[in-house]
């Protein structure tokens, strides 16, 4: 009974398989754009794309990430300042691309350039806080696409969007969720929109590597910050105990980051370079077996799995 359904089951992963190894060929005469270049996800991507032979565009903030890039770059690989949240900055930074790539278009829109931080409950922050981060994950994300638009038509290209299993399921507050919950809508909007123009758009929802060294003392000086400064009555409300034992969570989990992010890399570069690229990623472990299938619970039990180890705020407990 068992045996013609694991048969099928056995031949359509085997197709699966075989039709995502197949690999563009000429990849050394496409232009691929990559924003957040200066260190991260960006950094080793504009690295492995430049080893595989490819023209890499490579967006930085900061002049010191740009040149610390070249070093380890071949001379193909280009480099140009770009500030995401400044239009003018995006729009000069086309104009460059436009002038490098010419009639042959841009294969490859990489919109990877994002920040994480401040990570805390919704109550501790401000609609400042919640704009700075939308400003970068989301508006950031959304006008470096419409500008490279032309540019992707053309030559009938991709778009790979980095989102986060925080698009699917909001594990904590801030803007970050609501940021990487809009990443996933544009980037729907936009594969529907251009799939008679010949583009694709992928979507990469890592969850859990460790990026950066620093990201730990970032968000744990951005939360004290807010901590700080809250209103006494709603320091009151949630108490010492809740601040320490979110503080240990967020330690505790970034601790556990897994270092091989070279899982996400490779998604990216697949969404890049394979002739069927899948329309979403979820690399890691981590997001196939628990974020994955959490995002799909029924609401209640998806709550208490995810609020079991969260802490309790002082006026909850008198």
């Amino acid at each position: 009974m068992w045996l013609p359904l694991l048969v099928f089951v056995g031949l359509l992963l085997l197709y699966r398989w075989y039709r995502q190894s197949h690999i563009l060929e000429n990849l050394s005469d496409k232009y691929v754009f990559i924003t957040g270049c200066d260190s991260g996800f960006g950094y080793l991507l504009a690295k492995q794309l430049d080893k595989r032979g490819m023209k890499v565009l490579a967006a930085c903030l900061t002049e010191k990430g740009a040149e610390n890039l070249k070093k380890e770059a071949s001379s193909r690989l280009q480099t140009v300042m770009l500030d995401i949240t400044d239009s003018e900055s995006v729009s000069s930074a086309a104009k460059w691309a436009t002038d490098i790539v010419g009639d042959a278009g841009l294969w490859g829109l990489v919109n990877n350039a994002g920040i994480g931080v401040p990570m805390s409950p919704n109550a501790w922050q401000t609609k400042a806080d919640f704009a700075k981060v939308l400003n970068v994950n989301l508006l950031g994300s959304f006008d470096v696409t419409v500008n490279f638009l032309p540019l992707i038509i053309k030559a009938r290209g991709r778009i790979v969007n980095l989102s986060s299993c925080c698009g699917r399921l909001a594990v904590v507050g801030g803007g970050y969720c609501p940021s990487k919950f809009g990443v996933e809508a544009l980037s729907d909007s936009l594969r529907r929109e251009l799939r008679d123009f010949g583009v694709k758009v992928s979507i990469i929802e890592p969850s859990g590597f460790k990026t950066e060294i620093l990201l730990l003392e970032h968000h744990l000086k951005a939360v004290g910050h807010l901590w700080s400064n809250l209103p006494s009555q709603i320091k009151d409300y949630y108490g010492e105990q809740y601040y320490q034992k979110h503080v240990n969570n967020v330690t505790n989990h970034l601790a556990k980051s897994n270092p091989n992010v070279y899982y996400v890399i490779d998604c990216m570069e697949h969404a890049l370079t394979a002739v069927h690229p899948w329309t979403r990623y979820s690399p890691g472990l981590n997001a196939k077996l628990f974020y994955l299938p959490m995002s799909y619970l029924p609401t209640v039990l998806s709550d208490y799995l995810l609020c079991r180890s969260s802490p309790k705020p002082a006026y909850h407990l008198r």
